[in-house]
């Protein structure tokens, strides 16, 4: 709070958000508005639904706050940026940018809003440093569903691989030590995406799909697994591409020098499992690098997968009952800074806790432990006046819902 505490021009705000951040790392089966306003001792959710929708706030100020506190105590020369989008499932039509879309949380199409996120992955841990909420031109094509969920004028549709690199400028101009960039087949198969990473100078390592086509020779096109299923044994070399829950993850891997425009170094990266799949990535770098740091930054791309359980699972990412576009940066940001917190005390703490009898700290072990010294206003009134105020809502939104299904259609 004494980072981020500048940033609220009144002190009920300042308050408030101490007491969501308090709650999104306390014990609470939820984390929404209610639970978390139960948690805070307060009579109803409408603070903590202020805060999020209403109430004046620095929002990207916060944020550049978050980023100033990942770099302080994560930054390293060798950081790399990993964008990925997580899904949100929805009931409905109005929470901002729903509509029926392809979820990896789910793993398949359903109703859901879908957020871009990047992390930053460095030798001293992992953090989740920046999102944007992926508009559908379902939404952005409709100015009254727009203005209905109070979505800025000047925010028009992009693509997810436009979204990712609208964050990389943020990181660059904030001036966070990475000097690499992983993402997935749905960002490695965007031409513009990695087009615009070369201007930059910021060198990658993207999955691609098995068909692409690269130039083996300056006049001669093939697809990745051709290229793959062309090469002798001698050309695989087993690394590890970092650790995993079960120890180091080696894999075989092969590197192809291809020829494309420009300068600096294209290569084409083939990871090959126990199993016999393969994996392919296109690669950049300004100059040349050694295998093993190509490998190093493939593997680091399942850390933004990970941080999405961790931050689900522990602070609540996804259990925010937001459908305006404030109140979803806002809830997704708060949620990224208490996890942040988490990553920050447990690093601190590991050195001092490490013992050949005992597992490192882990994230969920740390929230156990601050959440036995939060408070509670949980007395035994609240309680049971936070079990009518719910039930109460509840019902009446039960009516609601029997009320609409009665209605006539008005549908042609």
């Amino acid at each position: 709070m004494a980072r981020i505490g500048a940033r609220f021009a009144r002190s009920e705000p300042r308050r408030t958000v101490r007491e969501l951040l308090l709650g999104l790392l306390a014990p609470i089966e939820r984390k929404n508005g209610w639970w978390l306003a139960e948690q805070a001792g307060h009579a109803s959710p409408d603070r903590m639904q202020r805060l999020l929708r209403t109430a004046v706030w620095d929002t990207d100020a916060v944020a550049g706050d978050l980023r100033d506190l990942v770099v302080e105590h994560l930054g390293h020369r060798d950081g790399i940026l990993v964008a990925d989008e997580t899904g949100y499932l929805k009931k409905g039509v109005c929470s901002v940018g729903v509509q029926r879309q392809y979820s990896g949380t789910a793993g398949r199409v359903e109703n859901s809003q879908i957020g871009v996120f990047l992390a930053y992955v460095s030798p001293r841990g992992r953090a989740l440093l920046d999102r944007r909420l992926y508009l559908p031109r379902s939404w952005s094509d409709d100015e009254r569903r727009c203005t209905a969920a109070s979505v800025p004028d000047e925010v028009l549709f992009a693509t997810k691989p436009e979204l990712a690199l609208a964050m990389v400028d943020t990181a660059i101009a904030a001036g966070v030590p990475a000097g690499w960039f992983t993402a997935d087949e749905a960002y490695g198969l965007d031409p513009a995406l990695r087009a615009g990473l070369r201007e930059r100078g910021m060198a990658y390592v993207l999955a691609v799909a098995c068909n692409t086509l690269v130039n083996t020779t300056p006049v001669q096109r093939e697809r990745v697994d051709r290229v793959a299923a062309l090469l002798p044994e001698q050309a695989w070399q087993t690394r590890s591409a970092g650790p995993g829950s079960k120890g180091q993850r080696l894999y075989d891997w092969a590197w192809v020098t291809i020829h494309d425009q420009g300068e600096g170094r294209h290569s084409l990266l083939v990871r090959r499992g126990s199993d016999g799949q393969l994996a392919y990535y296109l690669c950049w770098t300004p100059a040349s690098v050694p295998l093993v740091r190509l490998v190093t930054v493939a593997g680091s791309r399942w850390s933004i997968e990970e941080s999405f359980q961790t931050a689900k699972g522990q602070v609540g990412l996804d259990q925010y009952q937001c459908r305006g576009w404030r109140a979803w940066h806002r809830f997704t940001l708060l949620a990224m800074i208490a996890l942040a917190l988490l990553t920050v005390v447990t690093i601190a703490h590991r050195s001092s806790t490490s013992s050949p009898e005992l597992i490192d700290l882990t994230l969920a072990e740390t929230r156990r432990l601050i959440a036995t010294a939060l408070p509670t206003a949980a007395t035994q009134a609240a309680v049971l006046a936070w079990s009518r105020w719910r039930r109460r809502h509840q019902a009446s939104a039960k009516r609601s819902h029997y009320r609409r299904r009665s209605e006539p259609s008005t549908s042609v």
